[in-house]
């Protein structure tokens, strides 16, 4: 396998976003990309940065992330240089972060492809997901906005999907096909579906492209917000003018998904293709699939996390997260959910994981700042 960096290639980590449905472990001040959540000894932002490194090379590797994290930020990733950290004064979604990194690239390295992959999922096999990058490459120099979609191994109703067109004759990649549309969350029986007929991925939220022609797509569709993006890239590279025009611009950019501004309206152009990733992959977007992802699967077995972790367990299964000093029994329960921190507790089963985030949206209205 070739371990050379692609050439031309800049890879673009958005590490924003707390991580909500992860809470009490995931939090403002610790979101879910500083968190060691696979056993693996390090965190999934690390595990990121080691799965893109080889692709694109350490200095051609720029982090967008929020001026609270910078210091860990930096502290975890030492290859980053100072010229590629990205600070965002507050969130405003994807389209905003990736399209601020695409703009101050393309001035610095006119014609360059950008690829965007988030620091907190969880990728194996490293030769697939290196020749399902080198493909979206391909399709990125033939004009094309790519992602990468995930081959389902399951009628999962926790992804969006992506449905798979015509298949697109490029030069340099084995199998490209053009998108023909983006599918919201489905039901379970269009998941099983979807699972039979072969023709949909889930949807990773990975995006590669000529910087340029991702800019010009959100000029197409966001004006306002492209003009935004290219007068903050004009000012970033000069730091006498960087801080002024992002307490300037920053605030009044529109925040929207890159799905959205980008993605959607491109399928629909026949201007975004897909490569069918076949690498095991997963967004780890709740402590259900947090403990399926520590017990491989295995239902009936009780994944365990915490470095200092005291639980007792008679025929129960589940998880059980413990960033505390307390004993945890657990005696006769299934499919639990136990995160026990020191200044707060959650306890519910893996069918109701996906609610987490309504819990963290009512203390967040109720005011309860200082747990969130």
């Amino acid at each position: 396998m070739d371990e050379s960096p692609i050439d031309g290639f800049y890879s673009v980590i958005p590490a924003g976003g707390v991580g909500s449905r992860l809470w009490p472990l995931s939090r403002a001040d610790a979101p879910k990309f500083l968190h060691d959540l696979t056993g693996s000894g390090q965190t999934l932002l690390k595990d990121t940065w080691d799965r893109l490194a080889p692709l694109s090379g350490d200095d051609r590797i720029m982090v967008v992330t929020g001026r609270a994290h910078r210091a860990a930020v930096e502290a975890q990733l030492p290859g980053l240089a100072d010229h590629n950290v990205v600070l965002e004064s507050e969130p405003r979604d994807s389209t905003a972060a990736i399209g601020l990194a695409a703009a101050i690239l393309e001035r610095r390295e006119p014609g360059v492809i950008i690829g965007s992959f988030a620091a907190d999922h969880v990728i194996s096999g490293a030769a697939l997901f290196r020749a399902a990058v080198a493909d979206a490459v391909a399709a990125a120099r033939a004009g094309y906005i790519a992602t990468i979609g995930i081959t389902p191994t399951e009628p999962a109703v926790g992804f969006g999907y992506i449905e798979c067109g015509a298949p697109l004759a490029i030069e340099g990649a084995e199998r490209v096909e053009a998108v023909a549309s983006f599918v919201e969350k489905p039901d379970l029986d269009t998941a099983k579906r979807y699972l039979a007929g072969h023709d949909h991925l889930w949807n990773a939220g990975m995006f590669i492209a000529r910087a340029d022609t991702l800019l010009e797509e959100i000029a197409r569709n966001k004006p306002e917000l492209h003009a935004g993006l290219l007068e903050l890239a004009e000012a970033w590279d000069d730091p006498s003018t960087r801080g002024p025009a992002v307490d300037r611009i920053w605030p009044r950019l529109e925040k929207i998904a890159i799905d959205y501004s980008v993605a959607e309206p491109a399928a629909a152009a026949g201007r975004l293709a897909v490569i069918r990733g076949h690498f095991a992959w997963d967004d780890v977007g709740d402590f259900a699939s947090l403990a399926k992802l520590n017990t491989a699967g295995r239902s009936g077995e009780l994944a365990i996390l915490g470095e200092n972790a005291r639980v007792l367990s008679d025929a129960s299964s589940g998880i059980v997260v413990s960033r505390s000093k307390r004993v945890i029994s657990l005696i006769g329960v299934h499919d639990i959910v136990v995160v026990d921190t020191p200044d707060a507790l959650l306890v519910t089963t893996s069918e109701h994981a996906q609610r987490v985030k309504a819990v963290v949206d009512a203390l967040r209205l109720g005011g309860s700042n200082d747990v969130l």
